[in-house]
């Protein structure tokens, strides 16, 4: 089972049978609220009535289409669409299945960029201490979470890390964005003088770090990032995996920060995960510059699975039910509530932090001496015993749920983990 403690599990198993809204339902029936969107991919809940009509009738039109020398319509509708919903900030969409892919896809596109302009010297990559870019090599390579990395060898070569901007002696308890760390940013000055930025391809950084345990960007951070990334010549990409599609309350990250990178990976929240899909959003310049290599294919990358027909309807539905439902106007109603909720929590015990920014919360307990991450995992299991999904990493509890909840949800939510947290051991 993936990231899954296969034996710990299998003493309790921890099982769903169906979903609807923002409940998940077990096999006897009983309903468990997500707090968590799934995997922070379902922003519009869960069995969408509009979403699944569109995936039953393009299974039945077009199951399945080769993406090599070929299309269809929805992947070009789709393309349209999506560039529409970023402002078109973007020029093109390159379709992966996954975040993990969109990361790899994007660096490639980086490499290859850099070669096409005359400058395939840029070939290092810098990340981010605690940022999680999926599990491709590429991925774990800038990516900056130990366990994520330590069994699988050297990784690609030439990389180098920016520091994580968590700090819990400044910063504990802000309400939205922290004020102290934003000088963290010109560590990249520093990095730059040691490996010379003419050898320098690419940052890439999640706009906040969530699987991290929602590490947040000071004020003004990511903005010092890009006139740092002009300055020296470097591309920047945004991991918005987590972040895009409604969950800052904004379509993407980029558009809550007022920053634009050069390429944006996205998945999760593109088809409200029902079906697999991811997407690279990329600045015309970039395809420009590719279109400008030598007759034939110009960039040599793909999936066979890439705009499958049924992740493109599941795509489109996905972005009716935005517009149709006014579903960004609603969450950007909800974040004061769930910022006092998520606060209302502050001295119960062993709660040493809490986080929040759109509708994003992480509460933060003290560790166990000797036993890292025991203390969350056991709220997480009385959670979900009492009718509650929330996700844990370490000893942090992130909550990300469907952008559709109500007061009343909140309120089940915070209830709940607040008897569960008082009485924690």
């Amino acid at each position: 089972m993936p990231f899954t403690a296969n034996r710990d599990y299998k003493e309790a198993p921890r099982v769903v049978a169906s979903a609807s809204g923002m409940y998940y339902r077990d096999q006897q029936g009983r309903e468990i609220l997500d707090g968590t969107a799934g995997l922070w991919c379902v922003p519009l809940g869960h069995s969408h009535p509009t979403i699944v009509r569109a995936v039953q009738q393009a299974v039945a039109t077009l199951d399945y289409a080769p993406a090599f020398q070929m299309g269809h319509p929805d992947a070009f509708e789709l393309a349209e669409q999506l560039i529409a919903f970023s402002g078109h900030q973007f020029g093109q969409v390159f379709y992966t299945n996954s975040g993990s892919e969109a990361v790899d896809t994007a660096m490639k596109m980086v490499l290859a960029y850099h070669r096409v302009r005359g400058e395939a010297q840029r070939t290092r990559f810098i990340g981010r201490e605690r940022g999680y870019h999926g599990v491709g090599f590429g991925g774990m390579s800038v990516g900056g979470l130990p366990a994520n990395r330590k069994h699988f060898g050297n990784l690609l070569g030439g990389v180098d890390y920016l520091p994580h901007t968590h700090n819990l002696e400044k910063n504990a308890f802000s309400r939205g964005l922290p004020e102290y760390g934003t000088h963290l940013a010109d560590e990249l000055e520093r990095i730059v003088a040691l490996h010379d930025a003419s050898t320098i391809a690419a940052v890439i950084v999640e706009p906040l770090s969530g699987s991290a345990g929602v590490i947040l960007p000071p004020k003004g951070y990511l903005k010092r990032l890009r006139e740092l990334c002009d300055k020296h010549g470097i591309l920047l990409i945004f991991d918005e995996v987590i972040t895009g599609f409604g969950r800052m309350a904004t379509p993407f990250a980029a558009d809550f920060f007022d920053v634009r990178p050069d390429l944006m990976t996205t998945a999760k929240g593109l088809t409200n995960g029902v079906v697999p899909m991811g997407a690279v959003f990329s600045r015309s310049i970039i395809y420009d510059t590719l279109m400008q290599s030598p007759a034939g294919i110009e960039f040599f990358h793909g999936y066979t699975y890439s705009g499958h027909p049924l992740a493109c309807a599941a795509g489109l539905a996905s972005l009716q039910v935005f517009k149709e439902e006014k579903v960004l106007e609603h969450a950007q109603s909800m974040t004061a509530y769930w910022e006092d909720a998520l606060h209302s929590l502050k001295g119960l015990p062993h709660v040493i932090d809490l986080r929040n920014v759109g509708l994003i919360g992480a509460i933060e307990l003290e560790s166990i001496p000797g036993k890292p991450g025991a203390r969350a995992m056991a709220a997480y299991k009385q959670a979900f015993a009492e009718g509650v999904l929330v996700r844990t990493t370490g000893d942090i509890i992130a909550l990300s749920p469907p952008l559709i909840l109500e007061k009343q949800h909140i309120d089940l939510l915070f209830g709940k983990l607040h008897q569960i947290l008082k009485n924690l051991a």
